[in-house]
C-alpha cells in the first residue's frame, strides 16, 4: 500500500473511535510517538497548531498529517476527518426507511443506551467537581425537576442556571 492510503487508514481509524475533540489523541500517538514516526514534542506542536485555527475541534489531525506527510499527510487527514460524516449519510437514509423494523429499533435502542452509558462516564467526574456546594446540587435538582415537568427549550434552563449561579457566586 501506498504511504498516503496508510496515513489515511491510520487517520480513519482515530477519527472512528474519537467522539469528539481530543479523544484520537492516544490513538495517535501510540502509532506515530510510540512507533518513533514523530516525537512527543512534533506531535504537541501540530496538535496545537490545528487547534489555534478556527474549524472543528478533531481538525487538530490535519496539523499532524502534515507534519508527519506534508500536503500528501494533510490531505490524507481531512479525508478520514470528513469520511465519518460522509458514511452518515446514507446510513441515516436507510434508517428512516427502516425505522419501524423490530431488529433495526433494537439496534438503535442499543446505541442509544450505549451513548448515554459514554455520556455519564464523562459527564459523572465533572459533576463530582462541579457541585461542590449546596447551590449548585440545588439549581441541578431544580433545573431537573423543571425541565421534567414544564414544556422549556433546554437553551432557557442553561441561560437560567448560569444567571442563577452568576449571582450566587457574586454574592458570596
Amino acid at each position: 500500500m501506498t504511504e498516503f492510503v496508510l496515513l489515511y487508514l491510520l487517520f480513519l481509524k482515530a477519527t472512528l473511535s474519537s467522539f469528539s475533540g481530543m479523544t484520537a489523541l492516544p490513538i495517535l500517538r501510540q502509532e506515530l510517538v510510540l512507533t518513533h514516526r514523530l516525537t512527543d514534542r512534533q506531535l504537541n506542536t501540530a496538535i496545537v497548531t490545528g487547534r489555534l485555527t478556527p474549524g472543528p475541534k478533531g481538525g487538530y489531525i490535519v496539523a499532524v498529517g502534515q507534519t508527519i506527510g506534508g500536503w500528501r499527510g494533510a490531505t490524507a487527514a481531512w479525508l478520514a476527518m470528513v469520511t465519518p460524516a460522509l458514511l452518515v449519510l446514507p446510513l441515516l437514509y436507510w434508517l428512516g426507511r427502516h425505522a419501524k423494523s423490530p431488529p433495526v429499533k433494537r439496534a438503535l435502542d442499543a446505541v442509544m443506551l450505549t451513548s448515554v452509558g459514554l455520556s455519564l462516564t464523562a459527564i459523572l467526574p465533572l459533576a463530582r467537581d462541579a457541585i461542590d456546594s449546596p447551590a449548585p446540587a440545588l439549581l441541578v435538582a431544580g433545573s431537573t425537576w423543571f425541565f421534567i415537568r414544564a414544556k422549556v427549550e433546554t437553551v432557557w434552563l442553561i441561560l437560567a442556571g448560569a444567571v442563577l449561579m452568576l449571582g450566587v457566586k457574586m454574592l458570596n
